[in-house]
């Protein structure tokens, strides 16, 4: 089995979430951001929407990285029916928080793996619960203030101050984050890549 030395890996994301999570598993990648029109799948299910939008991050790379293991990613948060993704301004992340004030949301993460140059892909998506207490409008106010909503699904992030928005979660914490490290390892060792061989270098 090849080992990372053998593999170069590439992350089509600008998320420093993402990146800090591959780095945590003590992987050797490179960050390129992918550039795609994410309304474009805006008719499809959650769970079939993050698929497919992590598979186009990744193929948009493919024709720049011939040999290497491209990795996509998506997120979105999903309430009472309503899918939020990144808000567009302070006001929108105030509002997209003020609905999920007290309530029950679920997130949605899709991951991809793909391969030049024999075209092989695979995807996943997991899924984790999120309960938010409920939310007075200073704190609100505070919490957009900070700047750290404007570039989250859902305008929160549970990694830093946004841990302070949650009540209880169930399911994978690093979905939550923007990458469900469990799903990715079982998708890199399709493509011949094991973490924990790799660990064992």
């Amino acid at each position: 089995m090849a080992g990372t030395k053998d593999i170069r890996l590439v992350l089509a994301s600008a998320s420093p979430r993402r990146r800090e999570l591959l780095e945590g598993l003590g992987l050797s990648f490179e960050v390129h951001p992918s550039q795609v029109e994410e309304e474009t799948f805006k008719h499809l299910p959650p769970a079939a929407r993050v698929e497919a939008l992590a598979l186009a991050k990744a193929w948009s790379l493919l024709p720049k990285f011939p040999g290497c293991l491209i990795v996509g990613a998506d997120t979105l948060v999903v309430c009472e029916g309503r899918v939020l993704g990144k808000p567009g301004s302070a006001a929108e992340a105030a509002a997209m928080l003020s609905f999920l004030s007290g309530r029950t949301h679920l997130v949605y993460t899709g991951v991809a793996v793909v391969r030049s140059p024999d075209g092989m892909a695979r995807a996943s998506h997991a899924v984790t619960e999120v309960t938010f207490r409920p939310l007075t409008k200073r704190e609100i106010r505070a919490y957009v203030a900070s700047g750290e909503p404007l570039d989250k699904a859902g305008a929160y992030g549970i990694q830093g101050r946004g841990a302070l928005l949650v009540k209880e979660i169930k399911g994978d914490y690093f979905n939550v984050v923007g990458l469900p490290l469990v799903s990715l390892a079982e998708l890199l060792v399709q493509f011949g890549l094991n973490i924990w061989e790799e660990m064992g270098d």
